[in-house]
């Protein structure tokens, strides 16, 4: 009896134990509550890292590009024009802003994302400084006539000349070539980029993106610009200019022209300045020829056989290139040059 008691004492103990076990277990005490945890986005300092970077090295830059090239290419000219954009002769403030803005997340592309995420701001300016030492080249506009609406008996490419090179007064449409200049070379300073010899289906697509106003960038000073331009311009317009603008390449000068004409038939190049004649360049192309012992003052200006930039077009490239003896045949059509 005296060893079942202790038993029954023993085994009572334990089931205390256990039923205090089992109620501490079941009643929550609960933490102090922290402040959540706020999680940056990558990159989201960017853009303003890129002012606290030094101009580019084009010599590392070369070497980065090498993750670049099977799209853009190594000299910045697409591999395939039809689906990449060429980045060749564009300005490095450029490239690097949009490097910047790809890796922040404020444009989006998931092609381009990945490969900016990883780069500082300084090999940003490194890939901007090579690209923009490299030489921009050009597609073909097209001169197909319009044939009917507002621009009918129009070649198409005009369409976007005229908004190019003088805008839309009535519809306060500044002239594209007021910031991008008359050769598309672009503005390296504010940065305004290359425009000239982008192919048309990007160009066209990015004047679209404008018009509609939508971005995801903080700092909208650039592209509200453009939004302002592009707002009233139709999708005519926008193509039109979109293809004048992939045609649009510098050319060189008629004195440069007559030379090189000299060099392939084997004449003796025209004396050069100093030797009887010069000549100075002016800002719509033309040439000022000033004889021996004529001053600039008295000199008449003698247009340019061609515009100096302007577009290649369609039929141009079927017909080749005018032989050197019609040069000074040649008008200031662009589809003439």
């Amino acid at each position: 009896m005296r060893h079942a008691r202790a038993y029954g004492i023993a085994g009572l103990t334990a089931l205390g134990v256990v039923a205090a076990v089992a109620f501490a277990q079941s009643t929550t005490v609960p933490l102090p509550e922290e402040a959540p945890v706020e999680a940056s986005p990558l990159g989201e300092t960017a853009v303003a890292d890129l002012a606290e970077a030094d101009w580019g090295d084009p010599q590392n830059g070369a070497t980065l590009a090498g993750t670049c090239a099977a799209c853009h290419g190594l000299d910045g000219k697409a591999t395939v024009r039809e689906v990449y954009p060429s980045i060749a002769g564009q300005s490095e403030r450029y490239i690097a802003r949009q490097l910047a803005l790809f890796k922040s997340g404020e444009r989006v592309s998931p092609i381009m994302q990945p490969f900016a995420a990883p780069l500082s701001a300084q090999q940003m300016r490194d890939l901007g400084a090579h690209y923009a030492m490299q030489e921009a080249g050009a597609g073909v506009a097209d001169d197909t006539v319009v044939a009917s609406g507002p621009y009918e008996g129009m070649k198409f490419f005009e369409i976007g000349q005229q908004l190019f090179r003088s805008g839309d007064a009535e519809r306060q449409i500044p002239a594209c070539m007021a910031c991008h200049g008359p050769t598309g070379a672009g503005n390296p300073g504010p940065p305004y980029p290359h425009v000239g010899g982008q192919s048309s289906w990007y160009s066209a697509r990015r004047l679209q993106e404008f018009r509609e106003g939508t971005t995801g960038e903080s700092d909208t000073r650039l592209f509200d610009i453009m939004h302002e331009v592009a707002q009233d311009l139709t999708d005519e317009e926008i193509q039109a200019l979109a293809s004048y603008m992939e045609g649009l390449h510098t050319r060189p000068d008629a004195r440069m022209r007559e030379m090189m004409a000299q060099l392939d038939t084997g004449a003796a190049p025209a004396p050069a300045a100093g030797q009887g004649e010069a000549d100075i360049q002016t800002q719509d192309g033309g040439t000022v020829v000033i004889e021996e012992g004529q001053d600039a003052a008295g000199a008449v200006a003698a247009p340019d056989a061609s515009d100096p930039a302007g577009p290649r077009t369609g039929s141009e490239q079927a017909e080749g290139e005018a032989e050197a003896g019609t040069e000074g045949d040649r008008t200031g059509d662009p589809s003439q040059q």
